[in-house]
Parts: C-alpha cells; structure tokens; sequence
C-alpha cells in the first residue's frame, strides 16, 4: 500500500459487498448500500437506483459471481458474530484495519454500541470524504492509525484516548488483513488486540491457510499477482491444525475455524455456493478467557 494512497484490495472487499446487492434479496446474506461508492459512485448510484432484473446476470459473470459469492458468505459471517455479541450485552467493537467497513451503519443492533475503527490515513480519509459526499455520518469513533510507521505497542493508548475502556468486553474484527502482514506484525498486532480485550472478549479474523500461499490453482494465482501489483502482497498464513495452540498461548481460546467453501455451502443455495472455490480462505473466532 503507498502512504499517499488509500488501499485498493479494501476498495475491492467494499466494491463486493456492494455488488451483493444484485443478487436477489432471497439468497442475498448481507446487504451494503454503502459498499460500490468506495470505488465507484456512478455505478452504486445506478445499481441502488435499479428496478430491473439486468443486476442478477450481471451478478453470474464468471469471476464477478464468485468474488461476491464470497464476500457475502464473509460479511454474513461477522454480522452474525457482532450480532451475537451485542446480544450477550457487548458495547464495544474494534475493527482493526478497518478499511471501509460500515457495519456500524448497516446494523440496527450497533445502536446502542460503540464502534471504534482503526486504519491508515489515507484510506480513513478517502472513507470520510466519501461519506462526507453522500451526506452520511457515521456514528464510528475513528482511530487514524500509520501502521508503517507508528508501533502497534503504542495504539492501545491511542484506542483508550478516543474512548475505548480496556476493562470491558471487546469484540475485535480482524477481517481481510492477517494475509498482508508480517510474522512480526502478526505479533505485535496480537499483543496490542489482547492488551484491550478482557475476559470475555471475542474475537474474529480471517485468514488463509498457508497452502494458499503457494497455491498453484489458476485463480489463486491470479490475485495473488494483482494484489502483489498493488504494493499489497500476501505474506502470512496458519495451518487449521496449528492455530488453536498459536491463540492459547497469547491467551486466546480458539471457539470456531470455518473455511469459507464450508460455510457457502449451508448459507447459499447450491448454484451460488459452487462459486466460493477457495479452500484456504478461513474464519476464525476466539475468545479471551
């Protein structure tokens, strides 16, 4: 990612989840409106504004069809997880390397919550003018945050300062970064989760199994060079059989792993559950204890 730049594979996730929107509203698992404006004004305009039926072909192209298929199994999988949490009495959640996620717009059970987002200044920037554009306000607290430059041993405090109370429960959604980061930043990004997440707090990552690093499956291959293009390169992964005993040592219990072709095919109808092909794409939920 360049300094100056807000992050293209975030606007890519928003653009999906914006698109879930042409699919038809009874297979459809989680619905952003807010989504295709990240990356595209004009065409979230026209797809929000649509009464035709041209958005459900355009949502089985080859390719198209499997990245939303995937973000919606993705997105839904976390809702369902904030959503639990809120139920159980949670009030707070920190979405670290939040891009343009707008979970604290989308989910009526966020109302009595506070939502605290964490990402770089450029992509944070480009989220608020956004927003900004479409007359919308957020009711997030931003934590603008330069992970290259500031060390992650320094964002609790930052976190407490905009508000955040390390005493009570967290729900921390880690979604769409491990893959990009170091060992160390995989390390140091965990130190800083639990130092504000108390017993009782959650929470949920993705990632991708290390296989999927050196995949050699046509599709695979091709975002791997896309995001390497992009100055976004994937870098880290877990082993399912490892990543149990690597949370119990930070104070983390494992609750669930799911991959993701295991999770599309109980939420989504057959048809739409053969486009989720990635294997190694993963979700897991912990919990401290």
């Amino acid at each position: 990612m360049r300094d100056d730049a807000p992050s293209r594979t975030a606007q890519w996730v928003a653009a999906a989840r914006g698109l879930g929107r042409l699919l038809p509203e009874a297979v459809r698992l989680a619905d952003d409106p807010y989504g295709l404006a990240f990356s595209s004004p004009a065409l979230a305009r026209r797809i929000n504004d649509s009464r035709s039926g041209r958005g459900a072909a355009v949502a089985r192209l080859p390719g198209l069809a499997t990245w939303i298929a995937y973000m919606q199994v993705r997105t839904r999988l976390i809702d369902d997880a904030v959503r639990a949490f809120a139920a159980a009495g949670g009030h707070q959640i920190v979405v670290l390397g939040a891009g343009y996620d707008c979970r604290a717009l989308r989910l009526a059970e966020l109302a009595d919550a506070q939502v605290y987002e964490i990402d770089h200044p450029a992509t944070q920037g480009h989220k608020l003018e956004v927003l900004a554009r479409l007359g919308i306000t957020s009711p997030a607290q931003y934590v603008t945050w330069d992970f290259e430059t500031h060390p992650m041993d320094d964002l609790p405090g930052a976190l407490a300062d905009a508000g955040h109370d390390p005493t009570a429960a967290s729900l921390t959604i880690w979604e769409g970064v491990t893959m990009y980061l170091t060992e160390g930043a995989i390390e140091a990004s965990l130190r800083a989760i639990t130092s504000w997440s108390p017993a009782g707090s959650e929470l949920a990552m993705t990632y991708y199994a290390r296989a999927h690093l050196t995949s050699r499956s046509l599709i695979t291959r091709t975002i791997r060079a896309m995001v390497q293009r992009l100055g976004e390169p994937f870098q880290f992964g877990w082993t399912p059989d490892e990543l149990p005993g690597y949370l119990a040592a930070r104070g983390l219990r494992l609750a669930h792993d799911v991959a993701m072709v295991d999770a599309a095919r109980e939420l989504l109808p057959p048809e739409l559950a053969a486009q989720v092909t990635q294997g190694d794409s993963r979700i897991a939920f912990a919990r401290m204890e």
